[in-house]
């Protein structure tokens, strides 16, 4: 199944995964609420998902389909290589992150491997997403500029409104309750000495910096 709002990126993207004869496009949606109605009715087996329109809008599509049908394989297709992007997409239980313009046999190809339980990405890809697993596995900086250092929760937390998540998100990523996750937003805001989110995330974008 296809996910984007462009019916010619739509129909280009149709006659390049059909090409081999190897896949069926099962259907195609252009929003939100159609993506997740189709997907119910189809169950496809795969679903390849334009990450940008609009502002990011495929992320939600993805989140709301694993929570609601965890056995459909996710891929993102963008029209850039931003890694960051990259990253925030497959936090969301995408196996795949390809570009747009990718030819027919590297496009089925990694399609093919998503439908097979593999990694659809670019080998400089898989070395940032190894190199984010080894920034998480050090220590975070110490920090006592308010009130103690963070605890490993209030990390994930920050880490996650650095993404762009909102309080009911992160409850949902981490299996928290909401007030809970205001608390340790709370924490995190106090130890870091400010007053909003914006100002803690300025601060931790500076320090994730400084930690690669």
């Amino acid at each position: 199944m296809l996910v984007d709002r462009d019916s010619l990126a739509r129909r280009a993207m149709r006659e390049g995964i059909t090409a081999t004869g190897e896949f069926v496009v099962a259907a195609e949606a252009a929003d939100e609420a159609e993506a997740i109605a189709l997907v119910r009715s189809e169950r496809p087996d795969l679903v390849l998902i334009d990450i940008g329109y609009p502002h990011l809008g495929g992320i939600a599509v993805a989140k709301e389909l694993r929570r609601q049908l965890p056995a459909t394989q996710i891929v993102f297709c963008s029209i850039t290589d931003d890694e960051d992007t990259a990253v925030r997409a497959l936090r969301v239980g995408a196996l795949g992150y390809v570009r747009k313009d990718l030819d027919y046999e590297p496009l089925s190809r990694a399609l093919r491997g998503a439908l097979e339980g593999e990694a659809a990405i670019s080998r400089q890809l898989g070395m940032r997403l190894i190199a984010e697993l080894y920034r998480q596995s050090e220590p975070h900086p110490r920090m006592r500029p308010a009130g103690g250092e963070l605890t490993q929760r209030e990390w994930e937390v920050l880490e996650l409104l650095i993404d762009g998540e909102g309080t009911a998100e992160i409850a949902q990523t981490l299996g928290l309750a909401l007030e809970t996750v205001r608390s340790h937003v709370k924490h995190v805001l106090r130890k870091l000495g400010v007053g909003t989110r914006g100002e803690a995330i300025d601060i931790a974008r500076r320090l994730r910096g400084r930690r690669r």
